[in-house]
């Protein structure tokens, strides 16, 4: 989907001005106008406060929290310690997910959840049956629902295109978070649809494949076939306000070396697009 080698040779002319460290590197991207966070199923493996301390050692301040971190059955004064862990650690909470919507009778319910965990969006999976009463409770709590495209194997939305047909028209606070490692595996243009998306794009989900139809062939950003560079491109052209949240999906055991490095190149993509 994209040159490697051209990729490469941008990172090795970057490389070639300065090699700045790494806090260095993330000090600059905190300056930049692109929001890098992380999903916390990346830390799925770990208790809430494990997971804190190891994206503050990845030096992001923002987070979409998966409920592995503020379950669903936690009281609302779990629920509000659990937030203010999060923000005593200097963390924004950009959003919660991926969260199941398909349920009619769990509706209200998820959307309390989020307005007790200080979630100002809902990265979620509804289905068509449920998209209106979902609209209505966006309206009603002032939340924002980003529908979460899942790839080939999802029966409700597997590419952007269907996220976006389904939302037409709806409220603004309706939008697409749009998974490029999925997306890739649709066999679509996930910078294509990123474009398409234009102002209903209100999440991005990044991860890198060295086959960008294979699902098992994950590695750390940078280190396989998708087209970060150009995503990072538009994003900043766009100049799209959301969070680009790093979804670690492997290596759950230890995934912080490949969390690390993914930033690293990201924030080293950014630098260079800065000049």
């Amino acid at each position: 989907m994209t040159n490697k080698s051209s990729r490469r040779g941008f990172l090795a002319g970057s490389a070639a001005l300065a090699l700045p460290s790494l806090n260095m590197l993330a000090a600059a991207a905190r300056e930049d106008d692109i929001k890098l966070g992380v999903a916390t199923y990346s830390l799925r493996e770990f208790p809430r406060a494990q997971a804190i301390e190891m994206i503050k050692k990845l030096d992001v301040k923002y987070v979409s929290i998966k409920e592995f971190h503020l379950r669903y059955k936690s009281t609302p004064e779990e629920l509000a310690q659990g937030k203010k862990e999060f923000l005593d650690a200097g963390l924004t909470i950009l959003s919660g997910g991926n969260i199941d919507l398909k349920k009619p009778a769990e509706l209200r319910t998820m959307f309390e959840y989020a307005k007790a965990c200080g979630m100002p969006m809902m990265v979620c999976a509804p289905s068509h049956a449920t998209l209106k009463d979902v609209e209505k409770l966006v309206k009603e709590y002032n939340i924002k629902a980003a529908l979460h495209n899942h790839g080939p194997e999802d029966k409700e939305f597997p590419d952007p295109k269907t996220v976006l047909d389904a939302i037409k028209g709806m409220d603004p606070r309706m939008g697409l978070c749009i998974d490029i490692g999925h997306t890739s595996r649709t066999g679509a243009n996930f910078v294509e649809w990123i474009e398409k998306a234009g102002p209903r794009l209100i999440d991005v989900h990044v991860k890198d494949l060295k086959d960008p139809m294979g699902k098992s062939s994950q590695v750390a950003v940078g280190d396989g076939a998708l087209a970060i560079v150009p995503m990072f491109k538009l994003l900043k052209k766009m100049k799209y306000q959301g969070g680009v949240m790093l979804e670690y999906e492997i290596e759950a055991k230890n995934p912080f070396p490949g969390m690390q490095k993914s930033f690293a190149y990201m924030r080293g993509v950014l630098g260079g697009l800065r000049g």
